[in-house]
């Protein structure tokens, strides 16, 4: 952090980092979540006996693009009786705080530039976690605005249904956080993951101390509450087709249509990444193997954040949907009472360490 400070005594070079390291960030982003549609398409078709996507470039690897273009070039339509400002913002009211989450990933080991230390990661806050839960907690207003203002009753009860759903396990997910942060003692995502780099118990030596080993049910809990979190199967209620047309986008078309369909696979990537940096040892390798360390750290943290995201879509190929009532008693009933619980034990575990 020293030399990172000394750096911007040279602000050319420090200005230039920043920058390089905003625009791969935004790209790499980008590029996966467009090809996350055409995987999802691909793995639940052939889950289900299908080819998915043939017909634009090889294996339909450039079906992306052309879905891009074709909502491009749609027609707009905003309702006429529709509240025009925040229905043109309420799309980017989810998307954008999806985007800004990810500043705080660390994505590997530090590099040196010009002869200081430049982290893999845009910024290192003391309170990286917080600035997660505050951000995904702002795409709620995204969804709820664009079902206000779309002046339909199906999109506003889209809109209501979703902001309900959120609330409720995002609270579940924070309480499970919790757990985390009485192991690691620090909130700053750069030392959790550092903390994670040791061996398991401090006696296997060749398996690192990732927290799902003491943590499984946290993590357990930290990935349904996600599903929930992002709207994914089988907690998709808001946007059920066969109850409410299209959820809360009922009205939405062309790009503003798009930018909810980022926004999900945005907020997937998210959830991934902080899972695997809070549970599986961030951009650490699986195994305490030297040539398993000499892997750049940033492969092992996509490898990570691919491995749930493919967990994610494969859930989708196999479970239904589940009713309102059944997704609200789950997370009141069951999830939020069983994060307490495991929030209670680990602080009596830390408690009886010390």
């Amino acid at each position: 952090m020293t030399e990172m400070l000394s750096m911007s005594n040279n602000w050319p070079l420090f200005v230039g980092i920043m920058l390089l390291k905003l625009v791969v960030v935004f790209a790499v982003t980008m590029l996966i979540v467009a090809y996350a549609t055409w995987c999802e398409r691909k793995v639940i078709g052939h889950m289900q006996t299908r080819l998915g996507p043939m017909r634009t470039g090889w294996h339909g690897l450039l079906q992306p693009i052309a879905d891009g273009l074709k909502l491009f070039f749609k027609e707009d339509i905003i309702p006429a009786q529709a509240s025009k400002v925040p229905f043109l913002l309420a799309p980017m009211m989810i998307l954008v705080p999806a985007l800004i989450t990810i500043a705080v990933i660390p994505f590997g080991k530090d590099v040196t530039v010009g002869g200081f230390t430049v982290p893999l990661q845009i910024t290192d806050l003391n309170i990286g976690v917080l600035y997660i839960l505050a951000f995904a907690g702002l795409g709620v207003y995204g969804i709820v605005l664009a079902g206000w203002s779309s002046n339909s009753k199906y999109a506003l009860l889209g809109g209501v249904r979703a902001t309900a759903q959120m609330i409720s396990y995002e609270l579940a997910a924070g309480i499970t956080i919790i757990a985390v942060f009485m192991l690691s003692e620090t909130l700053s995502l750069r030392e959790i993951v550092a903390l994670q780099a040791g061996p398991l118990w401090g006696t296997i030596t060749f398996l690192p101390d990732w927290y799902v080993y003491k943590q499984p049910l946290a993590f357990g809990l930290f990935i349904i509450t996600g599903l929930a979190e992002i709207n994914r199967t089988p907690f998709d209620m808001p946007e059920a087709e066969s109850e409410l047309v299209s959820g809360f986008c009922t009205e939405y078309s062309s790009m503003k249509y798009a930018l909810f369909f980022m926004a999900e696979y945005a907020n997937m990537i998210v959830i991934s990444a902080i899972a695997a940096t809070l549970f599986l040892g961030g951009w650490g390798a699986p195994l305490n193997i030297g040539i398993l360390n000499m892997v750049p750290g940033v492969v092992w943290l996509l490898a990570k954040v691919f491995a749930i995201m493919f967990f994610f879509i494969w859930l989708r190929a196999t479970l239904p949907r589940v009713r309102y009532d059944q997704l609200m008693q789950l997370g009141w009933k069951v999830l939020i009472p069983l994060a307490l619980a495991n929030l209670a034990v680990t602080g009596l575990v830390v408690v009886l360490q010390l």
